[in-house]
């Protein structure tokens, strides 16, 4: 063996200097329900955070479960070919984008108190219902089907709808609320 053979058993082990970790994107806001507990440096605490708020990772699963039911329910409500507009995933969509709205007022103007409705109606139940990547495959279906201008328009209109949506729920639970 060499003097400078890495496998060689006499060599002293190297041990190699991390950067110090900076922020990658300094200036952009940063979620507050985010906290250097939540992004372990070092892997043995990696399950840390996991372990400290499984009350808030149930309450995703079980919200996750119900939405992705209910989607389940509305694909088979509202079923369509490759070639066919998209109505269920439409639907579910916007509604979805609705209810997100709503659900973004209640948090901030009454049920701020509570640790469990955002990650359960929020990421899990909408987070569930919703299905972005639906959206995507269904128009590239439609591209493959040769409707271009129809995949277009389902592209540029569920957007365009599910910010409306979201508006027009701002606005309206607000106006409840008052």
């Amino acid at each position: 063996m060499s003097p400078h053979d890495p496998d060689d058993p006499r060599r002293p082990p190297r041990r190699r200097r991390r950067p110090a970790r900076r922020d990658p994107h300094p200036g952009f806001p940063v979620d507050p329900d985010v906290t250097e507990t939540d992004v372990p440096s070092v892997p043995e605490r990696a399950f840390r955070p996991a372990r400290a708020r499984r009350d808030i990772l149930l309450a995703i699963a079980a919200g996750g479960a119900l939405g992705a039911a209910g989607r389940y329910g509305m694909a088979v409500a509202l079923p369509h070919d490759p070639d066919q507009f998209p109505w269920s995933t439409l639907a579910t969509n916007v509604t979805g984008c609705f209810a997100l709205g709503v659900l973004m007022v209640l948090v901030v103007e009454r049920l701020s108190s509570s640790r469990l409705v955002r990650p359960f109606f929020g990421t899990g139940l909408l987070g569930g219902f919703t299905t972005f990547s639906t959206y995507a495959v269904d128009t590239r279906e439609l591209l493959a089907a040769g409707r271009p201008a129809v995949a277009a328009a389902y592209l540029v209109g569920t957007l365009v709808l599910g910010l409306l949506a979201v508006v027009a729920a701002l606005r309206a639970t607000e106006r409840v609320l008052r």
